[in-house]
């Protein structure tokens, strides 16, 4: 009899099966020692098409077919990993296995990946699930003595399952109306559109910002002290021309002693946006590291959006923070103060991104330059955030000159605290210099001058901005959730997950709807036609934002799935009702996509879309593919010229012609690419 763990990934799955000494290797999964280890590659299963479920959703784009609502949600099999499904099913349904543990990530999306599989198999078998933050022996070993019911993880299951069949909704829904209503192929998303609304309109208000000039005067005494604001020109002039040469009297010297307190641990978001502010990389980047060096166990698990730690990680956060300290470099004495990032009501499914004791024993020179720097960044949060507060006096100046009030202001640290840990480099601006000695009532002879300034448009979007924005927007509205019993104080929500966002940016990009221009990110002509045309429903912030804000109190089972999902169809329904027509007054591009040929099935242009090239006529010929193998832009226009291309896949070539062929399958036909394979 044997126990059967199922793994997201093989590489952690690997790692799963060395603690439980299940080491002998079998297709696809490892055995021994009464247990078998297998693994879902991610998304084995997942949701049909709508062309997948009927033949009147599989026709042409209409409006008739609208709204697509599924009476029974239907699954598919992912085709690259039709194999490994085969194996897990052999594997779920084997007499010999009494017991399977679910091990894929401990989220809202790992708990969805294992229940499609268990569902799509029909299988019966008790389920436990194991839930650990870190892949270090211990904690592996510590989470299979802790195994619970998979049953107490329904809540997590529906609120990632609502997630889907809502994204599905939306989203198909959304993009075939649109579509058919403005005569372009036009992709939507539930989160993906709203927060291509918020660059094009932060790229709006750059491009319509009108400068202004505003003047002050300013005065030399020995330190600058300024004015307030002045409008007028000469209004600014003549104040200098008076002042010049003349005295001014100090008429108050306020002393303040101000602390800043510790930052606060990373959770996946802070240490995108940090990341990408100190080294440029991308949110996805970032969490392809962390990835990394969660499967080298030099850090806990990454899609957190806790910024604190439970009760139980007192000890080890403790040795911890020493070890930073000595192997990162920081040579300074230090007595961490771990209360401080220890807050069992602020820790929902995660805690707080910290490396682990591994630190000791990994050769941290050989890592990759991404890998370190982020490893260094959590490092140093750590110490940062269980180090004194950083305390300066600050010290305010107000003098008078010909009746006008000047303004000085300067600081003296008195105690560096947390501070002492940043490295110069990582500094965003210099401190303030400190004031020198004045008094109340002091006078000064000054030079006086008319400084000159404009105001500032809003900067672009940064990958760091951007997600700051998407985590915030439309959290105004849920002040009374947020502090409710149900909703465990947990941080902010917005557009999407910490595990999400990083996704719903990169296909922006990939979809040609965003572009990075360095650090920006702005919006192409692609995307303020989307923009544009989309109505502010679909692309609301709010709205979004409060979904979200509802998928999590599914998750603390407190709000009904049926509830969310009744609102979602209901939604659907009055969009489709509301803009169920064509639309003639707007003239939209195809996203700025010339056409590079003619279908030569139904002679509709073909243009490049999303998945590669397509024919606008959907007229059911297969641009892109070849059985199942895409094909190269190049090898697509070529074919579209009247010129043959060809293919090498598991040995054996194909040969691509430029003629279409007819091929019935499960009653329908289907219109492709005439080839010839070898033997």
């Amino acid at each position: 009899m044997s126990i059967l763990v199922i793994g997201e990934k093989p590489s952690v799955s690997r790692e799963l099966a060395k603690v439980l000494r299940s080491t002998t290797k079998k297709n696809g999964y490892m055995d021994g020692n009464g247990y078998i280890v297998s693994w879902c590659f991610g998304h084995l299963v997942g949701l049909k098409f709508p062309d997948e479920y009927s033949e009147d959703w599989a026709a042409k784009w209409s409006f008739s077919q609208l709204p697509m609502i599924p009476n029974e949600w239907k699954f598919k099999i992912s085709e690259a990993s039709k194999e490994q499904f085969k194996i897990l099913k052999g594997l779920m349904t084997n007499s010999d296995v009494t017991e399977i543990i679910c091990a894929t990530d401990a989220d809202r999306e790992g708990q969805c990946i294992f229940r499609y599989v268990y569902n799509l198999v029909k299988c019966r078998k008790p389920v436990k699930r194991l839930w650990i933050s870190s892949l270090e022996e211990s904690a592996i070993k510590d989470g299979f003595n802790k195994l619970k019911n998979d049953s107490e993880y329904d809540n997590l299951y529906q609120a990632g399952f609502c997630r889907a069949k809502a994204d599905w909704l939306v989203g198909m829904n959304a993009s075939r109306l649109f579509s058919v209503r403005y005569n372009a192929h036009l992709n939507t998303g539930r989160v993906q559109t709203p927060t291509l609304a918020m660059i094009v309109k932060r790229d709006d208000n750059i491009a319509n910002f009108n400068k202004q000039k505003y003047f002050t005067v300013d005065l030399d005494l020995g330190f600058k002290a300024s004015s307030s604001r002045i409008d007028d020109e000469n209004e600014a002039l003549s104040l200098a021309s008076s002042c010049n040469g003349s005295a001014v009297t100090v008429r108050e010297v306020k002393k303040e002693v101000k602390s800043v307190s510790a930052p606060k641990l990373f959770d996946l978001t802070s240490l995108q946006r940090e990341a990408n502010k100190k080294f440029g990389y991308t949110a996805q980047q970032t969490l392809d590291y962390m990835q990394s060096l969660y499967e080298k166990k030099l850090v806990t698990y990454p899609r957190t959006d806790s910024r604190y730690l439970s009760d139980d990680m007192l000890q080890t956060a403790l040795e911890v923070t020493k070890l930073c300290n000595i192997y990162f470099g920081f040579g300074i004495s230090h007595t961490p103060d771990i209360k401080k990032v220890i807050n069992n009501s602020k820790v929902s499914g995660h805690h707080a991104i910290i490396p682990t004791n591994s630190i000791v024993t990994a050769d941290l020179s050989s890592l990759p330059t991404g890998e370190k720097n982020i490893l260094t960044l959590i490092a140093t949060k750590l110490i940062c955030a269980t180090a004194p507060a950083h305390k300066y006096e600050a010290v305010k100046l107000t003098g008078i000159c010909n009746g006008t009030e000047f303004m000085a202001a300067g600081k003296t640290v008195l105690d560096m605290g947390w501070k002492r840990f940043i490295r110069q480099t990582d500094k965003e601006k210099p401190d303030e210099k400190a004031l020198p000695a004045v008094s109340e009532g002091q006078s000064f002879t000054v030079a006086a001058s008319k400084g000159e300034h404009f105001t500032s448009p809003p900067k672009p979007y940064t990958e760091d901005t951007l997600l700051s924005a998407m985590e915030r927007a439309g959290n105004e509205d849920y002040d009374e959730y947020r502090l409710s019993a149900d909703a465990h104080d947990t941080e902010k929500k917005g557009l999407g997950t910490p595990a999400t966002r990083a996704a719903t940016i990169e296909a922006l990009v990939k979809n040609g709807y965003v572009e990075r221009n360095g650090k920006q990110l702005r919006a192409t002509d692609k995307g303020n036609e989307l923009v544009t045309v989309i109505p502010d429903e679909v692309k609301s912030a709010k709205l979004t934002a409060e979904w979200e804000s509802k998928l999590q109190q599914i998750e603390h089972g407190s709000l009904p799935e049926t509830v969310f999902m009744s609102g979602i169809q209901q939604f659907i329904a009055d969009m489709c009702r509301k803009y169920g027509s064509v639309d003639k007054s707007v003239s939209l591009s195809d996203g700025g996509n010339e056409p590079i040929g003619k279908c030569p099935k139904c002679g509709a242009d073909v243009v490049k879309g999303k998945f590669g090239f397509y024919c606008k006529g959907k007229c059911g010929m297969n641009i892109a593919k070849v059985y199942g193998v895409g094909l190269s832009d190049a090898q697509v226009k070529g074919l579209l010229n009247g010129k043959s291309t060809s293919y090498t896949s598991k040995g054996r070539k194909t040969v691509v012609l430029p003629e279409i062929v007819e091929n019935p399958y499960n009653g329908k036909m289907y219109y492709q690419w005439k080839t010839e394979r070898s033997k």
